[in-house]
């Protein structure tokens, strides 16, 4: 089954995992009662009275929480047994989270050539949806924060990495790919993988994550960390739940809590949460462990410009880093941060100001935002 062309430039690049990041429960939750199209191609949810799998977005009743289950993607929902909503569609979720037509159709030929044995050039795919290369190019850019060479390049690196989950040899796996010789691969381990393909193989075993969990104002908190910087920062009520979205997102890695190594690490979070420092991404306090795309990372670099308590729409902050088309982009590079409170995602609001698609919740958004404001105003 085709995968959403939006987890690539993400998922390819984000900090390893060897299978696609799913929020967590909570997140997942409070997404389906707003029916959030910003989670569709993040996650599906099956519904046991009824049988079938729908995307978040899905215009149904309502399910009560307890016959309620999370998936993966549209293959974890039917090997569990469920059949996809007809209402929703949710094999068919590119047009639902809103691109466009040509680049939709550009994906899906390139993905076609991919498996073939000649790559689709950029000039024969935008001929064939009906745009020149230069205006496919500025679309893909302003709907999914990447031109269509780095989208094929991350294309690429996720065909690796699925090839390697469902156990080919690194040698198959690097052919099957397209990658013309083993030295590309560990060239470029570090940004495909976060380690080594051989490492990558075994399911990310031997990477070690710290963690700890404290209260705070706005819930519970966990930070996890590896030996370079932090790798997660997650916002709950629940530390067991929170525990649960670590090792969903690191199911092979050595994880263990150990609350003293990060007490410093810890502090600085807070001091940010709180307001009592400013974000910064390369602050030596709250060194980053979390890796992202160019496009990714100029938008979270704008987010620690915002000051505290205000706010600026996705197309405020498009503008700023000089895509003025890529708003909605702007939102899924919101969306796919991992470190709440270092980088402010919740200063990124909607059109007239609309506080929708917090991965924390909209509640937990409205507070910290009011809090920043009374902290500024004395």
């Amino acid at each position: 089954m085709t995968q959403h062309p939006l987890a690539l430039p993400t998922q390819a690049l984000a900090t390893p995992s060897p299978r696609p990041s799913l929020p967590g429960d909570e997140s997942c939750w409070q997404a389906l009662l707003r029916r959030d199209r910003g989670y569709n191609g993040r996650f599906w949810f099956s519904v046991r009275t009824t049988g079938v799998y729908c995307l978040p977005s899905c215009a149904a009743r309502r399910p009560l929480r307890r016959n309620v289950a999370f998936h993966a993607s549209p293959a974890d929902a039917e090997a569990a047994g469920f059949r996809p909503c007809k209402r929703c569609k949710p094999t068919d979720w590119q047009a639902d989270l809103g691109l466009s037509k040509p680049v939709a159709r550009a994906c899906a030929l390139f993905d076609a050539a991919a498996d073939g044995d000649t790559p689709a050039s950029l000039s024969d795919v935008a001929r064939r949806v009906g745009l020149s290369s230069g205006a496919l190019s500025k679309r893909f850019i302003a709907e999914l924060g990447v031109n269509p060479r780095d989208w094929l390049v991350a294309r690429k690196r996720q065909r690796f990495r699925k090839a390697l989950r469902d156990g080919e040899s690194v040698a198959g796996a690097l052919y099957g790919a397209g990658y013309g010789s083993p030295s590309r691969v560990y060239e470029t381990s570090d940004k495909a993988l976060g380690m080594t393909p051989a490492t990558y193989a075994k399911g990310g075993a031997g990477a070690q994550i710290d963690y700890t969990t404290v209260e705070s104002a706005y819930g519970r908190v966990l930070v996890a960390a590896t030996h370079k910087g932090i790798a997660a920062v997650f916002l709950g009520e629940d530390d067991r739940a929170l525990e649960k979205d670590l090792k969903r997102d690191f199911p092979a890695a050595e994880i263990r809590r150990d609350d003293q190594a990060l007490a410093t690490r810890v502090k600085g979070v807070l001091a940010r949460l709180y307001g009592r420092k400013p974000s910064a991404l390369d602050a030596p306090d709250v060194p980053l462990d979390i890796v992202g795309t160019a496009f990714q990372w100029k938008v979270w670099k704008a987010l620690t410009e915002i000051p505290p308590g205000q706010t600026r729409t996705y197309g405020e902050i498009a503008k700023r880093i000089g895509e003025p088309a890529a708003a909605r982009a702007v939102g899924r590079a919101c969306a796919n941060n991992r470190a709440a409170g270092v980088i402010p995602c919740h200063r990124a609001v909607g059109v007239r100001g609309s506080l929708n698609g917090y991965r924390w919740g909209v509640a937990r958004k409205e507070r910290l935002l009011a809090d920043e404001r009374r902290r500024s105003s004395t």
